[in-house]
């Protein structure tokens, strides 16, 4: 049994969607386990992009089935067009390959409405929502009222479900933000369409088949969205996504127990970025953050928003590591920091003359941190085409040396480059 959860160690964007797709040629399922299309992956291969929300980043692989389970909410009408994509280029070909939980929670143009609205209303510093209707999905499906996936097939629950969900979000929309109503007639008959091209993929329980894979000793990868900063419960309240992001959720997203992870993955990059407000010690307002932005491509392929950037953070790295209970790291893009004559670690943080090696535990605190930064000479060499470990220049290797003796956890695979090759091996992660 092999059940290993790739998590994301930062403020979301590290590239678990790269790190998957590498892992999952190796994997017999991929598991998405919470959030929505609020999450971007972005998948490189042959020098083809493709870019993903909501379907697991195992899809490349014809042979690997990838499930969405009920920890996820779903926008019927924006994962047919990633299936529309995926078939137009000649992928999908056996709908058996996708499996969508009955359990999971369907995401509604109402609740896109509700969540833009909200976020427009906002006359202080705003949250940062992606706009995808995430956080009121979410919250219909805490207040028991959500619209599950199950039920676009059963014409008498859709309706009724749908008055009630309407009658709500519409007199929101309408007496509160001063929005447009959402129409049933024409959302119905949407929905009924919908339903009918992604009835191949129904799959009434995930978990049950998750369970089967794991009892098998099939190889599973466990495919979370957003980062640990960015938990619901844990991360930077208020700013953060509505779904707990951490390695943890995949038992309860998935529907297995939390004996069946057998290793959890951490993923971050070699530097930090962050969408959105909320705090960020080691942001870089200036001329060397821009040249990060620039370099690392950092603009959102959810959003499309520039990314704040700043130094590696090893107090938020470590609360990451606590947390997850990550056994294993990968790190991503070392090739964005090639020509830098000098590289920024964050070690620590001061607060009121203390020094703090992981993030406090308040919002309040936490904004007034500033952050230790030592530093390291860095490299000229180019490591994109590089294809072996031994070929990393020096001060590179002295770079990922300093992080694994701060961090003491192993860094086991570095990614030096957008493509599927683009990535070195210390220490496979599958032994067979």
């Amino acid at each position: 049994m092999a059940g290993i959860v790739v998590v994301g160690a930062q403020w979301g964007d590290e590239g678990k969607g790269k790190l998957v797709d590498v892992f999952a040629s190796k994997a017999d399922m991929v598991v998405r386990y919470q959030g929505g299309a609020n999450a971007g992956h972005t998948l490189v291969v042959n020098g083809q992009k493709t870019v993903l929300h909501l379907i697991p980043s195992g899809i490349l692989h014809p042979e690997t089935v990838c499930a969405i389970t009920s920890g996820v909410v779903i926008d019927v009408f924006g994962i047919l067009d990633e299936i529309k994509r995926l078939k137009a280029a000649g992928l999908l070909a056996n709908p058996r390959q996708l499996l969508i939980s009955d359990g999971a929670t369907v995401l509604l143009p109402s609740h896109k409405a509700l969540d833009a609205a909200r976020e427009a209303s906002l006359s202080g510093e705003k949250i940062g929502t992606t706009g995808k209707g995430i956080g009121p999905a979410y919250e219909d499906r805490a207040a028991r009222r959500a619209l599950l996936f199950g039920d676009l097939f059963d014409r008498a629950t859709l309706r009724a479900k749908l008055e009630l969900h309407l009658r709500e979000k519409n007199h929101l929309l309408q007496s509160l933000y001063q929005a447009e109503p959402v129409g049933i007639e024409s959302l119905m008959a949407q929905i009924e369409q919908a339903a009918g091209e992604l009835a191949p993929y129904r799959c009434r329980d995930t978990g049950f088949i998750i369970n089967r894979a794991l009892k098998a000793n099939k190889r599973v990868l466990f495919e979370g969205a957003q980062g640990s900063m960015l938990d619901i419960f844990h991360g930077t309240y208020p700013y953060v996504t509505s779904s707990s992001t951490l390695a943890g959720s995949a038992c309860i997203g998935a529907g297995i127990g939390p004996m069946q992870i057998n290793q959890v993955i951490g993923v971050f990059k070699a530097y930090a970025t962050r969408v959105g407000s909320g705090p960020f010690p080691t942001e870089l307002n200036n001329e060397t953050g821009e040249r990060l932005r620039t370099l690392g491509h950092e603009f959102g392929s959810t959003t499309g928003r520039s990314r704040r950037c700043g130094w590696l953070d090893l107090p938020a790295l470590r609360y990451a590591i606590r947390l997850n209970g990550i056994t294993n790291l990968a790190l991503m893009k070392l090739d964005v920091l090639t020509g830098f004559e000098k590289i920024g670690v964050c070690t620590g943080y001061r607060l009121d003359g203390e020094l703090l090696t992981e993030p406090p535990p308040t919002q309040s605190d936490f904004v007034r941190v500033e952050p230790v930064i030592e530093w390291l000479p860095g490299w000229s060499q180019d490591l994109t085409k590089l294809t072996n470990l031994k070929d990393l220049p020096r001060t590179a290797t002295n770079y990922l040396d300093f992080i694994g003796s701060q961090i003491a956890t192993p860094i086991d695979v570095i990614s030096i480059g957008p493509g599927r090759e683009q990535t070195l091996w210390v220490k496979p992660l599958f032994n067979n």
